[in-house]
């Protein structure tokens, strides 16, 4: 909330003084846990006198007309001006605006601004109407002239009435101080025990935190989120080292981690040669007497409490694992998943039949990634999931590994959830890749089957980063996976048939297949349209066959992305179209399909027996390398018929006279143009 605050302030503020005629240099907003601060450099100190002429009714409109336009414009009828337009003479005025000292406009703005911020959440209090996220003690508002001089701006909101004073440390500097300028406030209340900038309070808490860790043997465990956090919660950030008691070390790590850092707000330190957290550094809000004694005692005793419910959960976990996590497994059938889709169990059941038919495909076991999807979900039954819910997966290779299972199925448990995002790595294990496809088929083809599929920004079941998920998962494991029975095999787990359309029990008509083929393929123009890739040489790989092999579609895009930023592949693009448009009109014109018969012996020029040549030539290497999908060599055989073609068109005119020529010149396009999308459909690539 400080940093959109931060942010609130500054763009309702300069966006109210730009829209009063103030103009400025530069603003820069601050928060901390007591004070939201903004500060607005070269600001000009009035805003200018406008005027503006206004065109009124002519000069014999009816009277009421006339003085209405002149209370409009806030003239008298004397000061009307007649000109001649086409339609007549016609009454004019000039509107003068005087300019306002900057001191009445920040006012006007500051006050708007304040009774309309747009906190998430707003308490009122006392007997003013003022809403404000927290009882609002004081407003410091000056401005400064060029020369130095300071004036406070008139303003009164809810009988807070505003000054040049501010205060400091709410226990280390208590009192108020009255301030000139920025420069002073800062430098003052930095003397005061209060840093300003939320980035200097950021840097000094990492770079104090690491020099704990540092003194001591042990590495700081970084986390950018949590130390924006912390950053946000003091305004003297004076970090403190605390160790973590012997009996609580054998915990896994990542469950120290996650249990101080959501309930303590602990950044935790680690033993580099064994891995092991055993310290945590917290960040009190005040320099004190005993250098922190006091505070580490305390907090040292609710971590001890807190660490004690997080060794129960584990101890008790381990238990259930090693007993082979039957009882989570069957738990699961007391969850549901989806109303429509069923429990967690049934879920479960239906991944378990997904992987083993994808296993062969990723080149895993069968038997293993059966098992692997079975156990998956099972430490959503434990205590420390319930508590922890971001551990999932995690807890699962941990409970996995106690319960003796495969290391494979281990990982599994924890990979299947990746990619999560788009900087989430991918696994590359077979087995974790086959559960990881199978989770994120049966939630797709589950949910496009029963018509819950993501609406313009909605996507509360995060289909969209599932598919993405099976995107990146097909391409960076260059996986041959052919989508239609992949979607399938979904659907026959999910025990739907196949929609057919017309039938009142099909789900609202729908064609799955190709419904949910066409949301891969809108995130899969998301995924390399981040790589660089444009949409229309997307669009122009997609249009193929074979589009429901998504790594295949990827190669293609790829060679035709490069193959497009080449001399050869420009020129060769403008010669298909060239050849295409000819081609369309003549056969739009005749009637006919021109497909095949051109004939090297109705050739007339060299140029045209050059590009039969070329044309033979090319053809073999072209389906060979597209039998190969080596899509990057069928890209270089035809940069091969960029000379022939450029000179055919230079020297031969298609549409002669002579009918039999003329024909076979159109059926010679045919060639070009069927050999070229038999790469690709360049008739979608622009330019």
């Amino acid at each position: 909330m400080q940093a959109r605050a931060a942010d609130d302030l500054k763009r309702m503020m300069t966006d109210g003084l730009v829209e009063a005629g103030l103009t400025y240099a530069g603003a820069a907003a601050f928060a901390t846990p007591r004070r939201l601060t903004l500060a607005v450099e070269g600001m000009t100190d009035a805003s200018p006198t406008l005027r503006e002429e206004r065109k009124g009714p002519r000069v014999d409109a009816p009277e009421k007309a006339i003085e209405g336009f002149c209370r409009g414009a806030g003239v008298s009828r004397d000061a009307l001006e007649i000109r001649d337009e086409k339609k007549g003479q016609v009454y004019f005025a000039t509107v003068t605006t005087p300019g306002r000292p900057a001191a009445e406009i920040v006012a006007e703005v500051l006050e708007r601004t304040i009774r309309n911020f747009p906190w998430p959440k707003s308490m009122r209090w006392g007997a003013g109407s003022l809403r404000w996220v927290r009882p609002l003690h004081r407003v410091l508002c000056i401005l400064t002239d060029e020369a130095g001089e300071a004036s406070v701006v008139p303003l009164e909101v809810d009988g807070i009435r505003a000054g040049d004073e501010t205060e400091g440390h709410r226990f280390m500097a208590p009192g108020a101080f009255a301030v000139s300028e920025f420069d002073d406030y800062a430098a003052k209340l930095k003397r005061a025990k209060v840093v300003l900038d939320p980035a200097e309070r950021m840097d000094a808490i990492r770079q104090e935190a690491r020099n704990l860790a540092f003194a001591s043997g042990m590495e700081l465990v970084e986390d950018e989120g949590l130390l924006r956090e912390v950053a946000g919660l003091v305004e003297w950030p004076v970090p403190l080292m605390g160790r973590i008691d012997d009996e609580f070390l054998d915990l896994p790590p990542e469950v120290l981690i996650t249990s101080m850092k959501e309930h303590q707000k602990f950044f935790s330190v680690k033993n580099p040669k064994t891995g092991r957290v055993e310290r945590f550094v917290t960040v009190a809000n005040r320099e004190t007497a005993d250098e922190g004694a006091t505070i580490l005692a305390g907090n040292q005793k609710v971590l001890s409490a807190r660490l004690s419910d997080a060794k129960f959960f584990w101890e008790n976990d381990l238990r259930v694992a090693k007993e082979g996590g039957e009882a989570w497994l069957a738990s699961l059938a007391d969850v549901t998943f989806h109303r429509k889709l069923g429990s967690q169990a049934e879920r479960v059941e239906r991944i378990a039949a997904l992987a083993r038919e994808l296993a062969p495909v990723v080149g895993a076991d069968a038997d293993l990634a059966e098992q692997a999807a079975r156990w998956a979900k099972a430490d959503l039954s434990s205590e420390m999931v319930y508590e922890f819910p971001e551990l999932q997966g995690l807890m699962g290779r941990y409970y996995a590994q106690a319960a003796g299972l495969p290391d494979a199925v281990a990982a599994a448990a924890e990979e299947h959830y990746s990619p999560l995002g788009p900087g989430d790595g991918v696994p590359s294990a077979p087995v974790s890749v086959a559960v990881a496809l199978a989770d994120k088929l049966d939630m797709l083809t589950g949910f496009w089957a029963i018509d819950e599929k993501p609406t313009g920004s909605k996507d509360p079941f995060a289909l969209r980063r599932a598919a993405l998920g099976v995107i990146r998962l097909v391409v960076e494991n260059n996986l041959t996976l052919a989508l239609f029975p992949a979607i399938d095999l979904g659907l026959t787990a999910n025990k739907f048939k196949r929609p057919v359309k017309g039938d009142p029990d099909d789900y609202a008509g729908l064609d799955v297949d190709l419904n949910l083929l066409h949301f891969f393929h809108d995130r899969l123009k998301v995924h390399l349209r981040d790589r660089g890739i444009r949409h229309d040489v997307i669009d122009a790989c997609i249009a193929m066959e074979g589009s429901d092999d998504l790594a295949l579609v990827v190669k293609r895009a790829e060679a035709l992305s490069d193959f497009l930023k080449t001399d050869d592949g420009e020129n060769l693009l403008q010669g298909f179209k060239r050849a295409n448009n000819i081609l369309t009109q003549a056969e739009e014109k005749d009637g006919v399909e021109y497909s095949f018969g051109a004939d090297p012996k109705f050739a007339e020029t060299n140029e045209e027996r050059a590009l039969f040549d070329a044309l033979d030539k090319a053809e073999p290497e072209i389906a060979k390398a597209l039998g190969s999908e080596d899509f990057a060599g069928a890209m270089g055989a035809l940069a091969g018929l960029r000379a022939p073609i450029d000179a055919f068109f230079e020297a031969v005119q298609v549409n002669t006279d002579k009918e039999v020529v003329r024909r076979n010149r159109l059926n010679l396009l045919s060639r070009i143009r069927g050999l070229c999308l038999s790469v690709a459909d360049l008739s979608r690539v622009e330019g």
